[in-house]
This record gives structure tokens, C-alpha cells and sequence, in this order.
């Protein structure tokens, strides 16, 4: 009599079971890895991204910054993260194409050990300079950096982020071999640049615009085809005699490799969602950043473009000859 009350009392139970363990994703909050230091231009379009994508999931999306090895370190943290969609990186250029020829062991493999979600956005590079560097002009820059680059330094947020191979293709461009300063992260590196410790910077745009908003530094050029609406006035460096300068870093959602369909879908919704959103549309915008078209938001069209952008900056990193260990 006792067994029969427990079993029949455990398979009451089972459905309930059943229906905790089928309980939609997500119910519990989400943790976006920022591959960079805070405060730096990713760090800031994922606090963005993310504070909407909570709204839109109805669960914290909780940033957490792990910088380190151009962003590899964090990026590595989420290619070895279970597969349940509760851990994503925001991924960037540098962390799923540069890294993948710059470095010569890369910590992963960009298109193997990810699972693809959505792009958010691309955003161009500048080339800032201390404010008491003595050149007004990108053409005047270019003349400067031939006859003083023995003597001259540039800044980035780290070996391998795309600020420093930003100003590795300029190098390239302009045939010039000036000393490359890795600092841990954009704000220190910025904060030495206002200090005229370092010569210049390139930039992404959405941590460079304030800086030259309020004139602690000069902005000589936009590194794009197209100037940007934000800074209309800046000319782009093929205006300025030097084309085929570009550079820019763009910005997208990765989860680890084999993530189930129904959960990329269902983050690839909240991405849509979110860079819909007007007050976002708005704020990115405004920080220089050029969002996603609809074309180009799938899970599909971002694998398509790693492989590209991979195999796009393959040849100006060789051929600059630039490497990191």
C-alpha cells in the first residue's frame, strides 16, 4: 500500500518536473562577456545593447568585462562556456578576424568555436592626434610622420585590438615604422594622448568624437569611403591623397559552438529588437555607429562575413609583417 501511495505520488510529481525543465529561454539572467577593458568603445555599445536586450528578454543581460590578448581572453572564456545561451560574447574585428592572422597561435578558432548570432553594428576608426602635435591636416600628418617617425609613438587599447591595427594599416599606407604603445585598455591610452606622451591614436570613433567635441585632441581624418554624419567636417584619408586606407571595427553576438537553434533564434530576435528600438537607434547613431542593415542581421549572413573579414585583413596584416606571439 506504502509503495503504491509513493509511486503514484511520484508521478504526480514527474509532470511538474517536466514542465520546470521546459520552462522558455531565458529564465534566469544572461551574461554578455565584453572582451575589453570598461568604459572602452565596446564596453559602451554593449552597456547599451545590453540594458535593452534585458527589457526585451525579461531577464537581466549582465555585462562583464574580461579583457586581455586583443580580446581573446574573454572571447575564449565563451568559446569554452556550455552551449545553453546563458554566456555570449560581443564580439568585434579583432577578436574573430585580425586575431585569427595576427596572432601566431590564436586562442581559438573564429569560425569553428562559435555558434554566429547577429551583427549590431560596424563603426569607423579616426586618426586623432595630441593637440599640440604640429599639423593641422592629415596631409600634414603624413609629411610630419615621414620625417619624425624615428621619434614618434602611437597608443591602442592592446596588442591585437582593432585601434592597433588600425594604425597598423596606416603604418602600411604610409610606408612609415612608428613605435606601437599597447596599453590596457582605450581610457589609458587616451589619457596619454591628452597628456602628449603618445603622438596618436586611431580610434573608434564612439570613444574619439567626446575627446574632440571638447578639444583635447585634433582629429585629422576618418579612415572610411564615406565621412560620418556625427563629424561631417573630418575628411576621409582618401580625400586627404592616401587610399585604400581603411579601418573600423564592427560588432556582433557569438555564443559557444553547438548552441541550440531555438535559443540563437531567440537571441537573434531580442538583437533585432533592440537595434529597432528608437532611443537606441538613436544613441548608437549619435556615438558614430552604423547599424546593422536587415540584410545583414542573420545568424547566416554573420558566418558568411567572418569568413570574409578574415580573409580580408589576412593580406594588409601580412604584408605590414606585423605579429604577436
Amino acid at each position: 500500500m506504502l509503495k503504491r501511495l509513493f509511486f503514484a505520488a511520484l508521478a504526480g510529481l514527474l509532470p511538474l518536473a517536466d514542465s520546470a525543465g521546459a520552462q522558455p529561454y531565458p529564465n534566469r539572467p544572461v551574461t554578455m562577456i565584453v572582451p575589453f577593458a570598461a568604459g572602452g568603445p565596446t564596453d559602451v555599445l554593449g552597456r547599451v545593447v545590453a540594458q535593452r536586450m534585458s527589457e526585451v528578454l525579461g531577464q537581466q543581460v549582465v555585462v562583464e568585462n574580461v579583457g586581455g590578448a586583443g580580446g581573446m581572453t574573454g572571447a575564449k572564456r565563451v568559446a569554452q562556456s556550455p552551449p545553453d545561451g546563458y554566456t555570449f560574447v560581443l564580439g568585434t574585428v579583432g577578436t574573430h578576424a585580425q586575431n585569427q592572422t595576427l596572432y601566431k597561435k590564436p586562442a581559438y578558432d573564429a569560425v569553428t568555436d562559435f555558434t554566429p548570432v547577429g551583427l549590431i553594428a560596424d563603426v569607423p576608426i579616426l586618426l586623432i592626434v595630441r593637440k599640440d602635435l604640429p599639423v593641422n591636416s592629415f596631409r600634414e600628418f603624413v609629411a610630419y610622420a615621414k620625417a619624425n617617425q624615428a621619434k614618434m609613438s602611437y597608443g591602442s587599447a592592446g596588442a591585437g585590438s582593432a585601434t592597433h591595427l588600425g594604425c597598423v594599416v596606416l603604418n602600411s599606407a604610409l610606408g612609415t615604422n612608428i613605435t606601437h604603445v599597447p596599453y590596457r585598455g582605450t581610457g589609458p591610452a587616451m589619457q596619454d594622448l591628452q597628456a602628449g606622451r603618445i603622438d596618436f591614436l586611431c580610434e573608434i570613433i564612439t570613444t574619439a568624437k567626446p575627446q574632440i567635441d571638447g578639444g583635447t585632441v585634433k582629429a585629422l581624418a576618418i579612415m572610411a569611403p564615406q565621412r560620418s554624419p556625427v563629424l561631417p567636417n573630418l575628411p576621409t584619408a582618401a580625400e586627404e591623397g592616401v587610399s585604400n586606407l581603411e579601418a573600423y571595427t564592427w560588432n556582433a553576438i557569438f555564443l559557444p559552438k553547438d548552441a541550440p537553434t531555438d535559443i540563437v533564434k531567440t537571441l537573434n530576435e531580442a538583437i533585432i529588437k533592440t537595434i529597432d528600438t528608437p532611443a537606441v537607434r538613436e544613441r548608437l547613431t549619435s556615438m558614430g555607429a552604423n547599424l546593422a542593415a536587415p540584410d545583414r542581421r542573420s545568424p547566416e549572413y554573420l558566418a558568411k562575413f567572418v569568413r570574409s573579414e578574415i580573409e580580408k585583413w589576412a593580406e594588409p596584416i601580412k604584408a605590414s609583417g606585423a605579429s604577436i606571439e
